[in-house]
């Protein structure tokens, strides 16, 4: 699986982008939020990938941000839910507004994505409200531009509990508890300590 990738921007436009790492270029698809943050042509760029693997085609999806990754794979989640409508839905709003219309259950903001409809958009809300109010980040790190620090070692923590052994939702459960008993903890370290202990 290719997590990220990193190296320089070869080309841009508002649905993909080729990154140029030592001399071989990677097609990726991207939201236009990610396209607003890609630097100039030849600038260096990072982006976190989700590496998608079919029968007929190998696809590789860049995001500018952790979570615009974590809506993405949130959507492939539900069903009749694809890769390209997960996408549009990254275009058309950002990861907080998703977060937001699905956890007020505003199915009528859902249809306004290209590709959904009314029964795909209460789909979304009903399979994913419960996922939304779990996550470990709060509101002011969903959709930001630049990775907090604090948004930046929470993913840090869920990544090592999950490799770690820890199913997803064991990880964000452990996280959350383990934050709101010490709110001032700074580091994953620290974080992924006291989340085994508990």
């Amino acid at each position: 699986m290719i997590d990220y990738v990193s190296g320089k921007l070869a080309y841009k436009k508002p649905t993909e982008a080729v990154i140029d790492v030592g001399g071989i270029g990677y097609k990726v698809l991207i939201p236009t939020s990610t396209f607003e943050q890609l630097p100039a042509k030849g600038g260096a760029v990072t982006l976190v990938t989700h590496h998608h693997v079919r029968e007929d085609a190998i696809t590789l999806f860049g995001f500018a941000t952790d979570e615009e990754r974590t809506v993405f794979n949130m959507m492939l989640a539900v069903s009749g839910v694809g890769p390209k409508l997960a996408l549009a839905a990254l275009s058309a709003m950002r990861p907080s507004e998703i977060r937001s219309r699905i956890l007020e259950g505003d199915s009528a903001m859902l249809t306004r994505i290209p590709g959904v409809g009314r029964k795909t958009a209460e789909r979304i809300i009903i399979e994913l409200r419960d996922r939304f109010e779990k996550t470990a980040w709060g509101d002011s790190h969903m959709g930001s531009t630049d990775k907090s620090a604090e948004g930046s070692f929470r993913m840090d923590a869920m990544a090592a509990l999950e490799a770690l052994g820890l199913s997803r939702s064991a990880a964000e459960k452990a996280v959350i508890t383990v934050l709101r008993q010490n709110p001032e903890i700074t580091s994953a370290e620290a974080l992924i300590r006291l989340a085994l202990r508990s």
